[in-house]
């Protein structure tokens, strides 16, 4: 019989969450899924039009080599020196992704070797865990203070000898928390301490409704730094699969090579989709942001009034909440057993990691007037777990 030598792990919070929820559903329940950050705006209507006039091009049919990719990234390059200032080159220091997710997974591949050390915070987007155990690196998990940042010298020097990356996410997902420019120069001080690639997952910067710092603009950011932009969030073009990488010319070139035989990248009226996109003003961007505020404001407000004081973020499209006191429920029996009752899904704190145990997260994506009745029925559910 066939046994696989590395089959990923993770994955069973979810699938346990989207069985409670088809489980629901079947009852007649109407599920209001607020577990899975998959955005509700609209996409923006030029950037679909560009895909639509693709696809009657017969140019856009073969296979897309790395030099069919070059208009996109001059697009990409050009948007950030328009956001950030630094001018890069297009050619080597950019590369494009089949969305961030596949970018991240392929990099670290491509820049370590198995028995290395990724280090990365103990709560984190699921996908990095995977990532990691499939490159055959060993995750070092570092716990997040009081404002939900590490504290990177605090890891022992032994270990971040061994570490080939540092990962970090802000806007972060689950927490929404902020990292500001001195943490990222401290970070990129850090890394150069220890010669480790600073990896820079950024799919929420348009979500803030300031502008959020990028540690490849900073001092000797090109020679360390890769940062991974996507245009799921910014542009809510989730299902079509595009990002970009950009940064250290080194570690680009090592996933470019290591991509080379995977895929021919993606398809050319998506590229084209995607250079409409980066094109849009900045300020319909910020109307976008202003919503998820308007969001998180809304709902931080109604839980509050059921008696669930929650912490209001400056930027993204989620809530990270500790459980409220007095529940004989964890974090996966209470948002399993919410759903069971009251159709409302959240995801459980534990799938971000061990130290996402105790915490649910939210993902804003309804409208105003549904998460306010959402949150009513949350109060209610806890309130009778509450007399239980």
């Amino acid at each position: 019989m066939f046994r696989s030598r590395r089959t990923p792990k993770g994955g069973g919070v979810f699938l346990e969450m989207d069985t409670a929820k088809a489980e629901a559903r079947a009852r007649g329940l109407e599920v209001v899924d607020l577990s899975i950050g998959a955005s509700d705006l609209p996409p923006p209507p030029e950037a679909l039009q560009a895909l639509k006039q693709a696809i009657d091009d017969p140019a856009t049919y073969g296979y897309c080599l790395k030099s069919g990719t070059l208009p996109f990234l001059e697009a990409a390059t050009e948007w950030y020196f328009r956001r950030y200032g630094v001018r890069l080159e297009p050619r080597r220091e950019a590369l494009s992704l089949l969305g961030s997710q596949e970018g991240l997974a392929h990099l670290l591949m491509a820049i370590a070797d198995p028995g290395d050390v990724l280090l990365m915070c103990e709560v984190a987007y699921p996908s990095y865990f995977g990532a990691a155990q499939v490159a055959g690196l060993e995750a070092y998990l570092m716990p997040l203070g009081p404002d939900l940042l590490p504290d990177l010298w605090a890891v022992p020097p032994a270990v971040a000898r061994r570490a080939k990356a540092l990962l970090l996410n802000y806007p972060n997902n689950p927490t929404a928390a902020l990292a500001s420019e001195e943490f990222f120069a401290e970070a990129l001080k850090f890394c150069q301490h220890f010669d480790l690639l600073l990896i820079h997952d950024n799919p929420y910067l348009d979500q803030a409704l300031k502008p959020t710092p990028s540690p490849l603009a900073l001092p000797g950011g090109r020679e360390r730094v890769v940062e991974l932009f996507s245009f799921s969030k910014s542009y809510h073009l989730a299902g079509f699969r595009l990002g970009f990488a950009l940064g250290c010319a080194e570690a680009i070139g090592s996933l470019e090579a290591l991509k080379a035989p995977i895929d021919f990248n993606q398809y050319p009226g998506i590229q084209r989709m995607g250079m409409a996109a980066l094109g849009i003003p900045q300020a319909r961007l910020q109307a976008d942001a202003q919503t998820w505020a308007n969001r998180r404001q809304a709902m931080v407000a109604a839980l509050a009034e059921q008696g669930w004081t929650v912490p209001l973020p400056e930027a993204g499209m989620y809530l990270w909440a500790r459980l409220p006191a007095g529940l004989a429920l964890d974090d996966l029996q209470f948002a399993r057993k919410l759903v069971a009752q009251t159709g409302v899904a959240l995801s459980p704190g534990r799938a971000f990691g061990p130290g996402g145990v105790g915490y649910v997260r939210f993902a804003l994506v309804q409208p105003e007037a549904v998460l306010r009745r959402s949150a009513e029925k949350i109060g209610d559910f806890i309130r009778r777990e509450a007399q239980d």
